[in-house]
């Protein structure tokens, strides 16, 4: 997958109230927002995307945030904020740093010798070599924000099992990992079939979460992470309540719930299905078979 860097400076982040922004990404997992260019960008849907901060000093300087491009480059009509030579693209952002707690170019300079970030400094789109985009994952990772996903905490106490939690959805936010369970699984949300990309088109894609399977107790220092077999793709909704219980709802107790309300987005309700149905609310209303 393509990946490129978007250089930013602090205007960007004041026109996006960062602070709130960066709430939003915790609470809802994305932030939506058009990216612009000077240039036709080379960039389409899917392309991983890397926000680095450009300050007039190292401290005010560094790797803020990750996202993924959501649509084609086009260019808007002709007013305040767009000329005749400016192009945009859809961004959606879905890991974000508070701003001082950036990945500083000190750490990026030794992790990635080379020009690669002065060259990010001088454009606002520039294209990563295929052969950084592990390291750089793995040192998001390393100094990426805190995994744990504050709609995913029930409110109260942290009781001891709360560090457990935030170790599940490390899993669950380990952007390689997501990929392949979604390559593998497919973008709709295992308990209720919902549709980010098929709901919001181009803007959905890359919104689906991940959940991950495996007990806490599994969790010990040998445990290896299969993202086929350990995550399954979860809408948020039906995440935050498979994390509001401990341990956490299996997806067969989710379908279960929504089943109990209705019927389970895009099942097919077969006629078999339908006559059980019926047997089981005369078995229940004391009635015979």
């Amino acid at each position: 997958m393509a990946a490129v860097i978007l250089g930013c400076d602090a205007s960007t982040l004041r026109r996006w109230n960062y602070r709130a922004v960066v709430a939003q990404v915790t609470g809802s997992g994305t932030f939506l927002d058009r990216w612009h260019t000077g240039f036709a960008p080379d960039v389409s849907p899917g392309t991983e995307a890397w926000l680095l901060l450009e300050g007039s000093n190292d401290a005010a300087s560094g790797l803020i945030g990750h996202g993924f491009v959501t649509s084609e480059p086009y260019q808007a009509a002709a007013g305040a904020d767009a000329g005749p030579t400016d192009w945009f693209f859809a961004l959606a952002l879905d890991s974000l740093l508070p701003l001082g707690e950036q990945i500083r170019p000190g750490v990026l300079g030794e992790a990635f010798p080379g020009d690669l970030w002065a060259k990010a400094t001088d454009a606002s789109v520039v294209a990563l070599p295929p052969s950084s985009v592990p390291l750089l994952r793995r040192l998001w990772r390393e100094h990426g924000p805190s995994t744990a996903d504050l709609a995913e905490v029930a409110g109260g106490t942290f009781p001891p099992e709360a560090v457990s939690t935030v170790q599940v959805n490390r899993y669950e936010r380990d952007p390689d990992a997501r990929r392949a369970c979604l390559a593998f699984h497919g973008t709709w949300c295992a308990a209720c079939g919902f549709s980010f990309e098929s709901t919001y088109s181009g803007a959905g894609a890359g919104v689906m979460g991940v959940h991950h399977l495996a007990p806490p107790a599994m969790l010990d220092s040998p445990y290896q992470l299969d993202p086929i077999a350990d995550l399954i793709p979860l809408c948020h909704n039906c995440h935050a309540v498979a994390h509001s219980a401990s341990p956490a709802l299996t997806v067969t107790e989710l379908r279960s719930i929504i089943s109990a309300a209705g019927h389970v987005r895009g099942e097919v309700v077969t006629d078999v299905a339908l006559r059980a149905q019926e047997d089981a609310r005369r078995i229940l209303e004391g009635g015979q078979m």
